[in-house]
């Protein structure tokens, strides 16, 4: 993302390097192969991108109503995978199929796998929990990290228990859940660093950006510079509770801020902001660690921080660091889907993270994607992709592999290691293909 001002330096808001961490969708098998006596044909699944599947996944949803029980994007095959309840009416699933969906039968609807959230959350909201639905396995999801112990520990098991065999899972975290607010560079508010997301147009049309809500609550001015005079005042935030998302306006009316994400050497410019998809792959820009990538693998995630607890985010496997929170996450295509919450772990060991919708963050604040799109920002300022302290400095560690510690070393575990550029950046179909390769490689250099 990146803004044009006078002076023109600090034009990119978030930068930084590359840690690959993708990982493959798991597709299970399909349990109803011809039930419908359609033609292979007319049944089978259609070749999709991320995008595409995410509307069809919300189409099938409408449709199918109680039997539709979620659904996950299998990036291998670049096909939607619909989970079916199909009770005593095979109709459901070969609407499902002529769809376009590949289809398969489940025994945990979504009402029974939401039911059993809202029991998590009255008997078991512990800091240092997580759950979220995981439609490739049709449980939930329970993550605890290292601070969950004891008594603690015991209550979430029984909770979980309590939920009966095959409903939920459970699973250790090695590190703590923590919300991603450091010093550094990027956006600053006294000692405190965050990362911009994206920038919008606010309800009454000023120039403005997204950030996350914890950022947003720590402070009301954030600047470009570390003790620099501020450019932007909150207008709005969320932190905890219903989301993880502010609203900060530029303080001069004229600020250009385009619709676009800094990765170094090039932009990604911003389309629309979009759902997410479970299995979809994405990148994540913060300016910590800079560019990462990697899938989402959970929705409608609670996250109990030890500030509170945090309903309806996105869970990925995508690192983040300190410093990186309120960073956006999009996908190679140029759609918007999130802004950097919290999680556990870093880019060295991985972890899990979590992401405040960018979809339910605009209508929330009631501003839109959009701004100069043309933006001449950045990549072209000093500090706008290759500048010492937002793109190819030394410690930020330029999206275009320039820096030593995060960019082009071998600490950052890019390229060939991570499964950046040739790893991630094979196959076309679902959008992702060589274009992801090409933006996950030049951000880490060749390693």
């Amino acid at each position: 993302m990146s803004h044009k001002r006078i002076p023109k330096r600090k034009a990119a808001i978030a930068a930084g390097s590359v840690v690959a961490l993708g990982a493959a969708a798991i597709l299970l098998p399909n349990a109803n192969a011809s039930q419908d006596g359609a033609s292979d044909e007319a049944a089978a699944p259609k070749t999709l991108k991320a995008a595409a599947a995410s509307d069809l996944a919300s189409q099938l949803a409408g449709m199918l109503g109680e039997a539709f029980a979620g659904s996950y994007y299998d990036t291998e095959s670049q096909q939607l995978v619909v989970n079916v309840v199909p009770g005593d009416d095979n109709n459901v699933i070969v609407q499902a199929k002529k769809a376009g969906a590949k289809v398969r039968e489940v025994e945990n609807s979504l009402a029974e796998l939401k039911s059993g959230a809202q029991t998590l959350k009255s008997e078991a909201t512990i800091p240092g929990t997580a759950w979220a639905v995981d439609p490739r396995t049709n449980k939930i999801l329970v993550t605890a990290d290292s601070t969950v112990t004891g008594d603690n520990w015991d209550q979430l098991e029984s909770t979980v228990d309590s939920l009966g065999t095959g409903m939920a899972t459970v699973k250790k975290s090695a590190g703590t859940f923590k919300t991603f607010l450091s010093g550094g560079d990027a956006i600053f508010a006294g000692g405190s660093r965050c990362s911009a997301g994206f920038n919008v147009t606010a309800g009454d049309g000023s120039p403005a950006f997204l950030t996350a809500g914890h950022c947003g609550v720590a402070a009301e001015q954030w600047s470009d510079t570390e003790g620099g005079q501020p450019i932007a005042t909150v207008d709005q935030a969320t932190f905890p509770g219903d989301g993880d998302f502010a609203l900060v306006k530029y303080d001069d009316p004229a600020t250009e801020a385009p619709s676009e994400v800094n990765v170094g050497q090039q932009t990604v410019q911003i389309s629309q902001a979009a759902d997410a998809e479970v299995g979809q792959q994405v990148l994540r820009m913060g300016s910590t660690t800079g560019l990462n990538d990697g899938q989402v693998t959970g929705l409608d995630a609670t996250v109990n921080y030890p500030e509170g607890t945090v309903t309806g985010l996105i869970q990925t496997d995508v690192c983040a660091e300190p410093g990186d929170s309120g960073g956006s996450l999009f996908t190679q295509d140029g759609l918007a889907i999130g802004l950097t919450s919290g999680g556990s772990g870093d880019c060295t060991a991985g972890g899990e993270t979590f992401f405040q919708p960018v979809t339910t963050a605009l209508e929330a604040v009631g501003a839109t994607l959009g701004g100069d799109a043309a933006g001449g920002g950045a990549g072209a300022g000093d500090e706008a992709g290759a500048g010492d302290e937002a793109g190819a400095g030394d410690e930020a560690g330029a999206g275009a592999g320039a820096g030593d510690e995060a960019g082009a070393g071998d600490e950052a575990g890019a390229g060939q290691d991570a499964g950046a550029g040739e790893g991630v950046g094979n196959g076309n179909a679902d959008g992702t293909g060589n274009g992801l390769g090409e933006i996950v490689g030049n951000g880490v250099g060749n390693n």
